[in-house]
């Protein structure tokens, strides 16, 4: 028995990275419902509008979706209920202080399955300007060129 286990992307939030600063990663667990961990399993999972609340000491992921099972019939979950994180009380804490002192907002990234269970990997962020947005994309333009003219010789 190897002590590797398995780590497989889920559902990533790609415009998490394009609208935000990330200044900091948390990997969280999460309490899921029976039906929802067989349908993310499945990789129907959108975090695109989802964010991170705290709330009375606790992190809860609020504004995800995780589409019904197929097989679930009435014991199915509510597709957009709030999630609640595992995360340490010191990060909770640093998220907690970021996210009211500094302006800073707390995203979810990607959601891995690692070996038996679900995580959600979060970040603490800033949001970007609209010309912090275009700066991005002219130098990803411009590495895009560089590799191009690269390869061609």
């Amino acid at each position: 028995m190897s002590g590797k286990r398995e780590r497989k992307i889920l559902a990533r939030n790609r415009k998490a990275r394009h609208d935000y600063e990330i200044l900091d990663t948390f990997e969280a667990g999460m309490v899921l419902k029976g039906t929802e961990v067989k349908a993310a399993r499945q990789g129907r999972v959108q975090l695109k509008d989802g964010y991170v609340e705290i709330r009375d000491g606790e992190a809860w992921l609020v504004g995800s979706h995780i589409s019904p099972y197929s097989h679930g019939n009435r014991t199915n979950h509510d597709p957009d209920r709030d999630r609640k994180l595992l995360l340490r009380r010191s990060e909770i804490d640093k998220l907690f202080g970021a996210t009211t002192r500094k302006g800073l907002t707390v995203v979810p990234l990607e959601m891995i399955l690692d070996g038996p269970w679900i995580k959600v990997r979060i970040a603490l962020a800033r949001g970007k300007k609209l010309y912090d947005k275009r700066e991005t994309a002219r130098r990803k333009a411009m590495e895009e060129e560089m590799r191009r003219i690269e390869s061609e010789w």
